[in-house]
């Protein structure tokens, strides 16, 4: 665990935050946290991190800011001393602010007597959390009235958390993802480490290989759509997951294994995408996904499942091409008008990269996250405040 410096030593007028989450592995949560402890103005702003379980990918980038970090090594499930710790780590920096992201982080500060009396708490969800069980369903609800605000990264998760778990409307606030400037004139390396011919045709997909993300249907749209296409293709699968190596027996027995590239967890997954031909995102539920931004951001076309989520981002025919949940042959038919139309897949990948840069900017993450501290900040009401609930002894 790392000392960090007395809060007398920080400037009054420096709002203090500290950020809660599991983990800082390589994910699309931790990702957010990261772009946006790393780009507050730091004569405002005086950021601090703590992951519950284990550090990761983006310690090393948060510490290389200046960002302190804590790392709470989290045993199991239900971990009291892990809660202790928090509490003690709270009470030591006394923050304006604790903002929290995923449901055991989420639900940690919520805890009576985990955070100081004086904090403003925010709860961050980022996916339509239609995996979550009954206790968990039931925790959420217990825990709603122990928070100031609830920040969501689209209003299909808003919409969730508003109807199923029956968070107030005027607790939520919406603010999209960010994704940061791709160096898009980098060399690509990724054809020649399959060893792929200069025409093949490379379709894509980036992330966890879990059973939300439907790859089956991935991949018999791929079997289906190569009898066709005119070009050579290819099916590239980035990321790793538990139904990685059954994904692999799926294609096999359809005979197309040879033409289906499983490369594991790459973090250059971003700089890789832009030699994909076509990105395909298959799932029946997301939040907002980090992997569709990126490949608009490349100017990939992208060929996604007709879900409230990615609708936020593809509108069919102007920045991408949807198709039903679950209907391979309309997803194979997608991905095969990209392939065999050159000049709609430019014009969709260029109109998918200019809506990336002009609302899912880094700074407007930044913003909106400024705009809803300031909010919380300002004197609250007493019908607003959880905190008489509080037991701090």
């Amino acid at each position: 665990m790392q000392p960090s410096a007395n809060r007398d030593s920080v400037s009054s007028t420096v709002v203090r935050i500290v950020y809660v989450i599991p983990t800082l592995d390589q994910s699309g949560a931790e990702r957010q946290l990261t772009l946006l402890a790393v780009h507050l103005p730091r004569d405002e702003y005086a950021p601090h991190v703590i992951a519950l379980d284990r550090g990761g990918y983006y310690e090393q980038e948060l510490r290389a800011a200046g960002i302190s970090v804590d790392v709470l090594h989290k045993r199991f499930r239900f971990d009291p001393l892990t809660w202790y710790r928090l509490r003690a780590r709270l009470r030591q920096l006394r923050p304006d602010i604790v903002q929290s992201f995923l449901f055991a982080a989420n639900s940690c500060v919520r805890l009576p007597g985990i955070t100081p009396r004086s904090s403003r708490v925010i709860v961050s969800e980022r996916c339509v959390d239609t995996w979550k069980s009954g206790w968990q369903k039931t925790l959420d609800r217990r825990l709603a009235g122990r928070m100031h605000a609830m920040t969501t990264n689209s209003n299909s998760v808003a919409d969730f958390y508003l109807k199923e778990i029956g968070i107030p409307e005027s607790r939520i606030t919406m603010i999209p993802n960010g994704v940061r400037e791709l160096d898009t004139g980098a060399a690509g390396t990724l054809r020649s480490e399959l060893g792929l011919s200069p025409d093949h045709r490379m379709i894509g997909f980036v992330g966890r290989l879990a059973p939300q993300k439907r790859l089956r249907d991935l991949l018999w749209g791929f079997h289906l759509l190569q009898q066709a296409a005119k070009p050579r293709v290819a099916l590239v699968v980035i990321g790793d997951g538990p139904e990685r190596d059954s994904l692999a027996e799926f294609i096999t027995e359809m005979g197309s294994r040879e033409k289906v590239y499983f490369t594991g967890h790459r973090a250059d997954a971003a700089q890789l995408m832009q030699e994909f031909s076509v990105f395909c995102l298959s799932s029946e539920f997301e939040g907002m996904s980090n992997s569709l931004m990126e490949a608009m951001a490349c100017g990939v076309p992208c060929v996604v499942s007709d879900i409230a989520a990615n609708r936020e981002l593809i509108r069919n025919e102007q920045t991408g091409l949807t198709f039903p949940p679950g209907n391979c042959p309309a997803l194979a038919k997608a991905v095969l008008r990209c392939l065999h139309n050159d000049a709609f897949s430019r014009a969709t990948g260029r109109a998918g990269q200019e809506y990336i840069r002009r609302h899912h900017s880094v700074a407007a993450l930044v913003n909106g996250h400024r705009e809803l501290y300031g909010r919380l900040l300002k004197p609250p009401r007493a019908a607003d405040s959880f905190l008489n609930q509080t037991d701090e002894k």
